[in-house]
């Protein structure tokens, strides 16, 4: 009996290292060979041993799964992503055999496959409590972060309600300094509203929008600026913008225009010149509060050497370095027309406004291109455009610009009243012979060519006039009478009988 339990050892060993171990096909195949071909039954002699050795349990792993390489899940089927542990060590056989002699071989498959399913519903069930942690854990974060959101949300709601159902913050009063406020083409009255925050006028945007859609006239605020206290309530700061009187800043140039004053020879009634017309518009307050610019200052100003800080334009620039008298340097540089600028800015500031206003209307009309027709400069052709605005009605400003560039074409002296009386105090339609032979850097009876600079500020009629001249050979116009009528010829006999037309109605008279 003793042999036949170490036979029986062996053979389990035997058997163990073959389910272990296995061969591939060509091992299979070598062992067909050997065996005659035979693959019917067992070849490695078991076939010897006496029955009772069935006794022997087969021994089988814990853990191994009912097929080798299919794991068992735990409701019976299958898993191939689960990582099981190794099998534990076989037992004893003494142990086995016992355990095989107590129990029938069908109950103890069935106790191993409980013992089997049970250590993967162990190792599942520890996977998912861990997979449940991780969850609660998430969802506690996410929760978290929900808490923070739904708490600023409702923080925002409450001061968005507040903001809306409350009133906007406003001024009590009572009003402070007069401040100046801008009001740009096309603001609206939220746009206004915010401007008079910056300023200091109101005290918000929403008190402000709130005043002005109660008024129904703040649809006819203009382009300009205004003159508003300080620190007003909305409905004072609204009224105010609306007043008559609250408008600064805002000039009216006529078409030829000087800079500087001059009288009427006959009546001795004063024509004010652009820095007149400046110092007036410049005001704000009223009373001994009032603060203008001086005629004085903007005269100081005008005559400076600082071209840059005037704003005079590139293409005028070296003309005007060049002038012969200071004072008139910036002659032409306005133009006529409504202006609007800053009162609360320095003199230079004010002129550097207007003067950078004008270049870019100037420029607008096609100054820059237009020496192909006249070749003349764009200073030049400024310079002629205010002979023409102070020669000719405007009916008559394409014939009077064609007259200047056939002259300058042949080097025929102008010979412009309007360029004699430019350097006079006192004026008038006629001039004297002594006033025509005074040479000046202006006088165009006493010199050939264009005066040293404009002698007025030219409309952009008188620009365009003279940027595309009417064709024809003219060399030569009068105005025969005080209603402007005015004759043109190219013959000088015939301008002679014109003039003599002229004199007889009195037109040509001086009052010297």
């Amino acid at each position: 009996m003793t042999d036949r339990w170490a036979r029986a050892e062996e053979r389990y060993r035997q058997r163990e290292a073959d389910r272990r171990y296995r061969r591939d096909d060509r091992a299979w195949d070598r062992d067909a060979r050997d065996t005659g071909g035979r693959s019917d039954g067992p070849h490695d002699g078991w076939d010897d041993y006496e029955d009772d050795t069935t006794v022997i349990p087969r021994y089988t792993d814990d853990d191994e799964p009912l097929y080798d390489d299919e794991p068992l899940y735990e409701d019976g089927g299958y898993d191939d992503e689960l990582d099981y542990d190794e099998p534990e060590p076989p037992e004893p056989l003494e142990r086995a055999a016992r355990s095989s002699a107590r129990k029938p071989a069908a109950k103890g498959k069935e106790s191993r496959l409980a013992r089997g399913s049970r250590g993967k519903r162990s190792r599942v069930a520890s996977r998912k409590a861990a997979e449940r942690k991780r969850k609660r854990r998430n969802m506690w974060l996410i929760g978290g972060v929900l808490a923070v959101l739904l708490v600023g949300a409702g923080g925002f709601a409450v001061k968005k309600l507040v903001g809306e159902f409350g009133p906007p913050e406003d001024f009590a009063g009572p009003a402070g300094p007069l401040v100046v406020v801008q009001v740009h083409p096309g603001d609206t009255s939220s746009q206004i509203a915010q401007t008079m925050v910056e300023k200091g006028v109101v005290a918000s945007t929403g008190a402000f929008f709130e005043a002005a859609v109660r008024n129904s006239n703040m649809s006819s605020v203009q382009p300009g600026y205004y003159q508003i206290p300080s620190r007003s309530p909305a409905a004072e700061a609204v009224a105010a913008l609306l007043g008559k009187n609250s408008r600064v800043g805002n000039l009216v140039i006529s078409e030829g225009r000087q800079l500087h004053d001059q009288h009427d020879v006959n009546t001795g009634a004063r024509k004010e010149g652009i820095y007149t017309k400046i110092a007036a518009a410049s005001c704000v307050g009223t009373g001994a509060q009032q603060k203008c610019v001086t005629y004085e200052q903007l005269d100081a100003a005008g005559s400076s050497g600082d071209l840059a800080g005037l704003g005079v334009p590139s293409w005028a620039e070296q003309s005007v370095r060049e002038a012969p008298d200071r004072k008139r340097q910036i002659e032409g540089l306005i133009a006529a027309g409504t202006w609007d600028f800053d009162p609360s800015g320095t003199p230079q500031q004010i002129l550097r406004q207007l003067i950078t206003s004008s270049a870019a209307s100037y420029e607008s009309t096609g100054l820059l291109t237009s020496s192909g027709k006249n070749k003349l400069s764009p200073y030049e052709t400024l310079i002629a455009a205010s002979l023409v605005e102070r020669e000719a009605l405007p009916q008559d400003m394409p014939k009077v610009a064609r007259v200047i560039v056939n002259r300058l074409e042949v080097e025929q002296p102008l010979q412009f009243d309007s360029t004699v009386n430019y350097s006079l105090d006192r004026t008038e339609v006629a001039t004297t012979d002594d006033d025509r032979a005074t040479v000046t850097p202006w006088n165009t009876y006493a010199m050939s060519g264009l005066p040293a600079n404009p002698i007025s500020a030219p409309s952009l009629n008188a620009l365009r006039a003279m940027e595309n001249p009417e064709p024809g050979d003219w060399l030569y116009f009068v105005t025969i009478d005080k209603k402007g009528t005015t004759l043109f010829t190219e013959s000088y006999s015939e301008h002679l009988r014109n003039i003599e037309k002229a004199q007889q109605s009195g037109i040509l008279d001086s009052g010297r």
